[in-house]
């Protein structure tokens, strides 16, 4: 392995992937740093397949357990399952990620992942499956997924260079929302073509180009880590060092917040498509790729504008943005104008995410990143288990319009208390700011 050379937050490994090609597709590579690491590249493109994938899964699962029992509160049972584990392990995986090698987590969890979409897969084909056996491989994802999640987000350090990480975070969400678009407009079809056993055995194959991808990205070997430190000490080590921090404790409890009543919506969208507005799996779909949609054209604003908009003011707008469409979704009466409110919900609300996820990836100190990040990943996916069942509960006895309102609100409630807060955030970020620069 070749020695490293000097990078803006210190030495980079030539062998990292930081390929810079001045006067080349130089516009483009402004616009989007991150892409000027090979390992980015290889990553990007073997991630968005697997995520296409992910929701072709998502999709299939919540409609397969609707026509099974017809139940709003089953649907939101199920959505639940898949995250509890992060609530609960993603401590111990942020104290794995700072262990070991990252490449080698997330290849694990990748092949772990992939078995378990297929064997869900056979259970559906040979007409087996029953909501038990769904609750216990959704359960099994989310142990897998406790670990893989913040193995990805450390992971990103390791692939682009300071300077890229803020365009490498948006462009990760990217991924996710890029598949939101395209993975349930694929399920709805593919639901109505081969059935929902046809989505989850087409995750299980998406799987193979992320582990590709993973087999030829190429980092220099990481810092020695620390081994011996007992499993808790390590984690209070990291709580105490995110709760130390003013920043990122802002970050973390405002996102418990709308992790809980601002996400939850989410769950309930098949029970709008097929009780509010009548439509089939296909228009389901739809409903999905818009707020999708809005989400992608959200990240690729975030990674252009590079941190140059500040972030307290990218949160709260989003945050707004995402609150108010939301509401007036709910009162939207003709599906044109829901897609559009969804659009604009997904423009505001991964504004703000992306922003905070980059701004947090930017303020940790590597040897707590694993742990920080699941810190954050923890109240951001572990916290919509609560979410989605109470608003599960909330569509069974109010209807699902009004539960989703509730959220809302809940979520604008945090916002405002934000906005009173601004003036303090502003100041503890320029002196980040200035600290960063001195």
């Amino acid at each position: 392995m070749s020695a490293a050379t000097e990078g803006p937050s210190g030495p980079i490994p030539s062998g990292s992937g930081h390929d810079d090609r001045p006067g080349r597709d130089s516009r483009f590579l402004s616009a989007f740093p991150a892409f000027a690491s090979r390992n980015f590249r290889l990553y990007f493109i073997g991630q968005i397949v697997s995520m296409i994938g992910t929701w072709l899964q998502m999709v299939a699962q919540g409609w397969l357990v609707l026509e099974m029992t017809g139940s709003a509160f089953w649907v939101g049972v199920a959505a639940a399952t898949s995250t509890i584990p992060t609530l609960f392990l993603s401590l111990i995986g942020g104290v794995i990620v700072d262990r070991y090698p990252r490449k080698v987590i997330l290849l694990w969890t990748q092949s772990l992942s992939m078995a378990l979409a297929f064997i869900l897969g056979i259970f559906t084909l040979t007409h087996s499956v029953t909501v038990p056996v769904i609750l216990v491989l959704a359960f099994l994802l989310g142990c897998v997924g406790a670990v893989a999640t913040p193995a990805i987000q450390a992971f990103l350090s390791e692939m682009v260079d300071r300077s890229q990480l803020h365009s490498a975070v948006a462009l990760n969400a990217s991924i996710f929302n890029a598949s939101r678009v395209i993975g349930p407009a694929i399920a709805g079809l593919m639901i109505a073509w081969i059935g929902t056993g046809g989505a989850f055995v087409a995750n299980g194959l998406s799987y193979v180009a992320v582990i590709v991808a993973l087999q030829a990205i190429t980092t220099a070997p990481s810092p020695s880590k620390v081994v011996n430190e007992h499993p808790f000490e390590s984690i209070r080590d990291g709580v105490a060092y995110t709760w130390s921090h003013p920043l990122l404790r802002t970050i973390v409890l405002f996102v418990a917040a709308v992790s809980i009543f601002g996400w939850s919506f989410m769950a309930m969208l098949p029970v709008v498509a097929k009780q509010t507005f009548g439509l089939g799996a296909s228009g389901m779909g739809t409903l999905f790729s818009a707020f999708g949609l809005g989400s992608l054209s959200a990240t690729f604003f975030v990674s252009m504008s590079s941190g140059r908009i500040g972030a307290p003011r990218m949160v709260v707008g989003g945050i707004l943005t995402f609150t108010l469409a939301l509401i007036a979704f709910t009162f939207a009466t003709a599906v044109p104008l829901a897609l559009f409110f969804l659009f604009v919900s997904g423009l505001g609300m991964l504004s703000a995410f992306a922003t905070m996820t980059a701004t947090v990836q930017r303020l940790v100190e590597d040897r707590y990143r694993g742990r920080v990040m699941s810190i954050y990943l923890m109240v951001l996916m572990g916290l919509m288990p609560v979410g989605n069942f109470l608003v599960g509960i909330l569509s069974e006895r109010f209807g699902t319009a009004i539960a989703i309102r509730f959220g809302t609100v809940v979520t604008l409630v945090a916002t405002l208390v934000l906005i009173a807060s601004r003036n303090r955030i502003s100041e503890a970020w320029a002196s980040y700011k200035a600290a960063e620069g001195a």
